[in-house]
């Protein structure tokens, strides 16, 4: 059962991003579940198919799933998908485990994680968007899903308790948080000792400043608060994980990828430092920066990529 926790203090920082983003996936959730209906969503679902490298490489989106992943899920679920990879063919999830999807959107690595938790286990999925909330407990429904839970929660401050669950995945959605820091810090919290993380995410090639990365991530979208390598190992270690492994799949932008990232929560877990661990990442402002450089109507969560 979820139950809400104190949230992060909030500042104009992450209030500003947060808008941005909830704006921009509200309007992909309407896309998708809209007055214009199954054309509109035809629409979008053919220009994110199309969010492909020179190569032809699948950058984003539903093309990241293996057919057999996509069977017999709502058309719906499958035309939401907004992100880099497929997060649950990563996490290795076993029987009877409790998974959490953060930022989970139409709902679709929740259904997948339901699927291979199997009715002993159980998946939540944590949403700031209403609008996204609603698409995925229409897709639960039509999935005949009946072990998955969708909460309304930002995830700087999520709002589960500590220690219950066993797997936290996530599907290009950590770049795009405001406070870094406040969301690992929150993984490291709400995971059971001996949990595990399994996301897919955009990371940046190191070396990057801040502003360079913003620069090309106008040019890809949904992508421009990415951290670089070495700063999401090091973001991790400092919440308390260990075995951290951050390997990149795909390009997606100039210096740029797609990446897995890997941790554990070791049995010792002492808790978090979290002035020691937000001196290891960018500020909250520098994400805003970022993010507000982000033009409007670019990336795939818009329909189309630039």
């Amino acid at each position: 059962m979820t139950t809400p926790t104190t949230p992060t203090p909030q500042t104009a920082e992450t209030d500003a991003v947060h808008e941005s983003v909830r704006a921009r996936y509200a309007e992909a959730a309407l896309a998708v579940t809209g007055a214009t209906g199954a054309a509109e969503a035809a629409s979008r679902s053919q220009a994110i198919d199309s969010c492909c490298g020179p190569d032809g490489t699948v950058r984003y989106g539903p093309l990241l799933y293996a057919d057999a992943d996509r069977a017999g899920l709502p058309d719906a679920a499958v035309l939401a998908s907004l992100g880099c990879g497929n997060p649950t063919a990563i996490a290795e999830l076993r029987e009877g485990e409790i998974v959490l999807d953060l930022g989970s959107g139409g709902g679709i690595d929740v259904l997948l994680s339901a699927r291979r938790v199997g009715p002993t286990g159980r998946a939540i999925g944590v949403d700031m968007t209403d609008e996204m909330l609603e698409l995925a407990r229409r897709n639960a429904v039509e999935a005949g899903a009946t072990n998955v839970e969708f909460v309304k929660g930002t995830i700087e401050a999520l709002p589960l308790e500590a220690g219950s669950v066993d797997v936290v995945i996530s599907n290009c959605v950590v770049n795009l948080a405001a406070d870094k820091a406040a969301v690992f810090a929150e993984i490291a919290r709400v995971l059971r000792p001996g949990g595990r993380i399994g996301i897919s995410d955009i990371v940046a090639e190191n070396g990057l400043s801040p502003a360079e990365r913003a620069r090309r991530g106008t040019y890809a979208g949904c992508i421009a608060g990415a951290l670089s390598f070495a700063e999401y190992r090091a973001g991790l270690e400092a919440a308390g994980l260990v075995d951290v492994s951050v390997e990149q799949t795909h390009a997606v932008g100039d210096g740029l990828h797609a990446a897995i990232t890997r941790a554990t929560k070791p049995a010792g877990w002492a808790g978090v430092d979290r002035e020691q661990l937000a001196a290891t990442l960018p500020s909250p402002a520098a994400t805003r920066e970022l993010a507000l450089l982000d033009p409007a109507g670019c990336g795939c969560d818009a329909g189309h990529c630039c």
